[in-house]
């Protein structure tokens, strides 16, 4: 069934698959980066001195550690672009190399002999060079104003942009000859380096975002009620089985 524009409330959500959304109200020119091309690099990195290669990294040992005993994982990761060299291809300009200088940092958790939690901070400079992406150079030289300096400033409409998901995948303590104890740390990162261009775009529109909803308040509750309301737990944790028959013919088969 149709969706009329009278049922019809403006909103971010789902949109229904049986149904379809009425005619927008209008067309409207909105201006944002928009990727022209990306690529994905993947990285599983191990400790090792001297020159980082694409499978090893001299940051990745920590400073000397005071009797470490259990490693618990890694947190707060933080990406920084550094620096972003793009280099035009001989046979198309429009298309680049582009070479990104970034720095990963996290806190890597142990738990040292007497106990206690304790945090060491890591941070990894990396260079990526991707051979080609198509990073073509806009036309148009933008200039824009701020309210309320009023001041003019020249933007730059072209864009790099690395999205990244990392973790920690190990973590290893190390006794060198002084006896002083390392954490090497193996790391696995996906990252996402994205050329965009800032352009006007054309799309439907239905107008401007209703206002939201007033925020709910989460009222106080006596605990006691809330336990009473609660349902009962259960007693026992689910059982892995399998299924006896592995389809209903079989299971008439044994049954007649």
């Amino acid at each position: 069934m149709a969706i009329t524009r009278d049922e019809f409330i403006p909103r971010p959500g789902i949109v229904n698959k049986q149904g379809h959304l009425p005619d927008p109200s209008e067309l409207v020119c909105i201006e944002i980066p928009k990727v022209f091309d990306q690529c994905l690099i993947k990285r599983c990195l191990v400790y090792a001195c001297g020159p980082d290669t694409i499978g090893t990294d001299e940051e990745l040992r920590s400073n000397p550690l005071n009797n470490p005993r259990i490693f618990s994982g890694c947190r707060d990761f933080q990406l920084k672009l550094c620096s972003v060299e793009k280099i035009p291809l001989m046979k198309n300009p429009s298309y680049k190399k582009v070479i990104v200088s970034f720095v990963i940092s996290f806190c890597a958790d142990f738990i040292n002999s007497n106990g206690q939690t304790e945090s060491e901070l890591f941070e990894i400079n990396r260079t990526e060079v991707i051979s080609k992406l198509y990073c073509p150079d806009s036309i148009a030289q933008i200039s824009a104003s701020f309210v309320p300096t009023g001041k003019s400033k020249d933007l730059d409409c072209e864009i790099v942009k690395l999205e990244m998901v990392a973790e920690c995948l190990d973590g290893t303590f190390f006794r060198d000859d002084d006896c002083n104890n390392y954490l090497d740390i193996t790391l696995g990162f996906h990252l996402i380096v994205k050329c965009e261009l800032v352009v006007q775009l054309l799309i439907p529109a239905y107008g401007y975002c209703p206002v939201p909803q007033q925020c709910e308040e989460d009222p106080e509750e006596d605990p006691c009620e809330k336990f009473d309301r609660a349902p009962v737990p259960k007693f026992f944790p689910d059982q892995m089985l399998e299924p006896l028959f592995d389809n209903e013919c079989e299971y008439d088969r044994y049954n007649n």
